[in-house]
């Protein structure tokens, strides 16, 4: 009887080194999140303005699109009224971009919101809306 309780023992100890499935099978995801500087709201996406870094200010779009559940690519997620600084987190999947997921401000009155006059042309910002382009 001892010896089947250490058995047993040993088998709770060992066990869960085999279970893990070590196939390949699984994708290698990661994420990088990134403070985000301003947020523009414009006809086409959302402008963001973010750090990189070497602490250089850049800016990416993110296309509408996106955000609708065809797109699947991108979500508005709102942050708890004590966070003050909105962020950006880059998901990849085997370093390919998978998506991406904004944490804003919920008052649009926020200093990290922005707004961008009408007539400004921001196309540049949407060129190609199957890349996400981000520059660390």
């Amino acid at each position: 009887m001892k010896k089947f309780i250490i058995f047993l023992g040993f088998l709770a100890l060992v066990a869960p080194v085999f279970a893990q499935n070590s196939s390949g099978d699984k994708p290698n995801m990661y994420y990088i999140n990134v403070p985000v500087e301003k947020i523009f709201l414009s006809s086409e996406g959302y402008i963001i303005q973010y750090r990189n870094a070497r602490a250089v200010v850049l800016a990416v779009g993110i296309p509408n699109e996106w955000f609708s559940e065809a797109g699947g690519r991108a979500q508005l997620l709102i942050m708890p009224t004590t966070s003050d600084y909105p962020t950006m987190s880059i998901f990849y999947i085997d370093n390919e971009f998978s998506h991406v997921r904004l944490y804003v401000h919920k008052a649009k009155s926020h200093h990290t919101w922005g707004s961008i006059p009408i007539s400004t042309d921001v196309s540049s910002y949407f060129k190609d809306k199957e890349k996400f382009d981000i520059k660390f």
